[in-house]
């Protein structure tokens, strides 16, 4: 079985290929494996490297530590207009990018997930092909508590388990355990913690013993129906990036670094 590494490449992730099976690891569990804009970009970089590379076969997403799969983009650090329409393989690569070569890659792209997937984290779950979860993970979007939103990521998430159960996801911004996940279709699978590994490598088994072309093909002609909203996500993708300028966009992030209730109706009446 062959095996190659090349963590020295990036900050941010661990990278390896083993036995035609890519595994991208969100390597900051200081941050709870939170993103920042250098995150995004070798995210992307990694994915176009496994995505295109004919000896790999699948390609699975996860993050370092047993607390979270990743907790969505980083407090710490502010949320900037120019993260918006930035090109991959920058050190600013706006969110967008990971999302789109998550779909586009012509591999199976399985989420394989430890404890929270929130924000960032949850909106990557969503984008990925498969989902497997263990029995400690958590869901959940925070967006409208800290003054941002995804909109292709809202889009994408009423397409997986249905409007109204998205518009609770995002209004509300409350927490979902693993099993109601699978109860609502945000992941494929369930399984106890010590398992996870396991049968996500089982999956990836079945997976190269597939016709690689059948899967691109069927992966090309499921995103298909939905490059409608691609188009819709990019262009308030666009618009977010002028709302990140605003005050009340500011509160949002503020309120939570300070850990405090944010003052949106009365600062900012709509």
């Amino acid at each position: 079985m062959s095996v190659a590494t090349a963590e020295q490449a990036y900050e941010d992730i661990l990278y390896e290929e083993r036995g035609r099976v890519a595994t991208i690891t969100f390597n900051r569990p200081h941050r709870m494996n939170a993103f920042r804009a250098q995150t995004y970009a070798e995210c992307v970089h990694a994915l176009h490297r496994a995505g295109w590379n004919r000896e790999i076969g699948a390609i699975v997403l996860t993050g370092t530590g047993e607390k979270a799969f990743s907790v969505g983009g980083d407090a710490k650090e502010e949320k900037k207009a120019d993260r918006v329409g930035r090109g991959p393989g920058t050190t600013g690569c706006s969110v967008e990018f990971l999302w789109t070569v998550i779909r586009d890659v012509p591999k199976p792209v399985i989420a394989k997930v430890r404890g929270y997937a929130i924000g960032a984290g949850n909106i990557i779950v969503t984008m990925c092909d498969l989902a497997m979860a263990s029995e400690n993970a958590v869901f959940g979007q925070v967006g409208p508590r800290v003054g941002s939103v995804d909109p292709f990521g809202t889009a994408m998430l009423a397409r997986v388990v249905g409007e109204k159960r998205a518009r609770e996801i995002w209004y509300l911004c409350e927490r979902y355990p693993a099993a109601e996940a699978l109860a609502m279709g945000l992941v494929n699978r369930v399984v106890p913690d010590d398992r996870l590994d396991a049968a996500v490598g089982e999956w990836c088994e079945k997976l190269l013993l597939k016709s690689p072309t059948a899967l691109a093909i069927a992966k090309r002609s499921f995103n298909a129906t939905d490059e409608g909203l691609r188009g819709a996500g990019m262009l308030g993708l666009s618009a977010l990036a002028l709302y990140f300028q605003t005050d009340e966009a500011k509160e949002g992030g503020a309120a939570f670094r300070e850990k405090r209730d944010p003052d949106f109706f009365s600062r900012f009446p709509a």
